[in-house]
């Protein structure tokens, strides 16, 4: 069993100024917030049909982070990871790796937000072709139940069908509709959390008989099972929870892209991948 004491060791550059520049940003996302300055929606990496998107977002939306406690938990698993595999490969490989997983996080998370908003404009669509409360009921309870206020929408579709020939409720369905697909559309993704989890992938591959102490319960696990029950969990909520808060296919995307990217390095000869 591999044994790191990171206690021992200076923080190498690239994991050092990582945080830092992660601190930074949320600090400064709070600060500006305070005067109207939304910083998010140039940072945050948004849908490409949103208004909002710009392609240096797959790079800024590493940067931001929601809150405290996700700046908090991404940055621990950088420093508890990402030390060892600097020491080992070097600044300027550590953050090859680094961003090489971040943006292949994002590029599969967009993948699967166009799949699935691609779904619900279609539904969208099929539903204003035959619109009633019905419908309208069907469409929202599967597509976004977790947008609407329950008992809100019990009294639109009471009232609603008492009055199915009412133009108004008809123009509202339609405006709810509208709304509710720009919404998906206009959610930003932020953290570093897909090349956080590649890079726990990489320490997996490198030392996955290394004993890892787990916080819940407190018992050690090696790193190789921790990196696969990590990549199934991830897959199981990303299939079961669509349209989660949490991107856990970006998880899956820096996991996959650190993969490739590791056996490219080790077929081309290269130590250590």
């Amino acid at each position: 069993m591999a044994n790191f004491n990171l206690g021992n060791i200076s923080i190498p550059p690239a994991v050092k100024n990582i945080i830092i520049i992660n601190a930074i940003m949320l600090l400064l996302t709070t600060v500006l917030e305070r005067v109207g300055i939304n910083l998010v929606q140039y940072l945050g990496l948004y849908y490409f049909k949103s208004s909002h998107f710009y392609p240096y977002q797959f790079i800024t939306h590493l940067f931001m982070h929601g809150n405290i406690m996700h700046l908090f938990f991404n940055m621990w698993m950088l420093f508890m990871f990402g030390v060892v595999l600097e020491r080992i490969w070097g600044t300027k490989r550590f953050l090859i790796y680094y961003f090489v997983t971040g943006i292949g996080a994002a590029l599969l998370h967009t993948f699967v937000n166009w799949v699935e908003i691609s779904q619900v404009e279609h539904a969208a669509a099929a539903t204003l072709n035959t619109l009633s409360p019905d419908t309208f009921s069907a469409f929202c309870t599967k597509h976004f139940s977790s947008f609407i206020n329950p008992t809100g929408l019990d009294n639109f579709l009471t009232d609603w069908s008492e009055n199915p020939e009412n133009q108004i409720f008809t123009n509202e369905a339609e405006k709810l509709i509208h709304s509710f697909t720009q919404r998906m559309m206009n959610t930003p993704t932020v953290g570093a959390s897909g090349a956080v989890y590649g890079v726990l992938l990489a320490f997996g591959m490198l030392f996955p008989n290394t004993r890892l102490m787990l916080l819940f319960p407190p018992i050690p696990v090696k790193a190789k099972y921790m990196v696969m029950f990590c990549i199934a969990l991830e897959l199981f909520l990303g299939v079961s929870q669509p349209g989660s808060n949490i991107a856990h296919f970006a998880h899956v995307g820096g996991m996959l892209f650190g993969y490739l990217l590791l056996v490219y390095w080790r077929r081309k000869g290269n130590s250590l991948y």
